[in-house]
């Protein structure tokens, strides 16, 4: 039990990270608290979801689909609001607001459209059988699940580390002020840095109902508690610390459903407060402020 709790944890933990990711990514480059980050993935899960039953779309092309829209979208949204956060003097918190209203917008339109029945999609889709890892059998679901959350993790670790778009992200999240003086267009590095966010909260949402089992559109919310304490444990602002927080909190997640089921749902919170009180700038906090 406890070899399948940590590998199922790793699979999980790999899917968690890239519901995470996005919105550290945003974080980290805007210093904006992006609530209908959850709400995005969900929009992903339900784009799948009518492409799979309208036109039999296979969900990895449902992927690649929802990153192009999603990315698209991302500009516009950015620069209707994002410019004007920042130039309040509480930018973070007006943040905190304006996406909580957008978050419930986009929960209250996505109700009245298709309404409030929980959706999925069957597993098979992404493979018949489990998958023997270790002498441990994991849905094919999972590992297919776990391998493009790998992958696109892989993606944006090339863009900030191996292309030159991504060294000016890099720079804008060091001090968006001393980018703007040596004349980075930080708008349109910001701008693209949002897409790149709620793609990844889109096709995080696309893999959601083989990993979570079904959506509806109240899930943001809730993802948006798992994917802070994602971000907050691996340390805000630090994308690829992401990596670290969701494979804690998925290992976590594994293990308190094995053997503490009762308790698994306020995994979240446990993490949350117990960072914020013992090491409130994360666990690769020290290491990111050297750098």
């Amino acid at each position: 039990m406890l070899i399948g709790a940590l590998l199922s944890g790793l699979v999980f933990g790999l899917y968690f990270t890239l519901v995470g990711l996005g919105l550290n990514l945003v974080f980290g480059v805007m210093r904006i608290v992006n609530l209908a980050h959850g709400d995005f993935l969900m929009l992903g899960a339900f784009a799948a979801y009518w492409m799979f039953a309208l036109f039999g779309l296979h969900p990895l092309y449902a992927a690649l689909a929802v990153l192009v829209v999603f990315v698209v979208l991302g500009l516009p949204i950015y620069y209707l609001i994002v410019p004007r956060l920042q130039m309040a003097r509480d930018a973070e918190m007006l943040s905190i607001i304006l996406f909580f209203g957008l978050s419930q917008m986009i929960e209250a339109v996505t109700s009245i459209a298709f309404g409030t029945t929980e959706r999925s999609i069957p597993g098979r889709v992404l493979g018949t059988g489990p998958v023997t890892i270790l002498g441990q059998r994991l849905p094919s679901a999972w590992v297919f699940g776990a391998a493009v959350s790998a992958i696109a993790v892989a993606c944006v670790y090339l863009y900030l580390y191996r292309t030159r778009l991504g060294s000016l992200t890099r720079a804008v999240m060091v001090s968006r002020d001393e980018a703007l003086a040596t004349g980075i267009d930080v708008h349109r590095v910001s701008a693209l840095a949002f897409g790149i966010g709620i793609a990844l909260a889109g096709i995080a949402g696309v893999f959601a109902p083989f990993m979570l089992g079904s959506v509806t559109p109240a899930l943001g919310p809730e993802i948006n508690v798992a994917a802070f304490a994602v971000i907050v444990v691996g340390t805000l602002g630090n994308p690829l610390g992401t990596v670290l927080g969701g494979i804690i909190y998925g290992v976590g997640l594994m293990l308190m459903q094995t053997y503490f089921s009762s308790w698994a749902n306020i995994l979240p919170n446990l993490l949350l407060i117990a960072v914020l009180l013992f090491r409130p700038e994360g666990l690769l906090g020290r290491a990111t402020r050297r750098a």
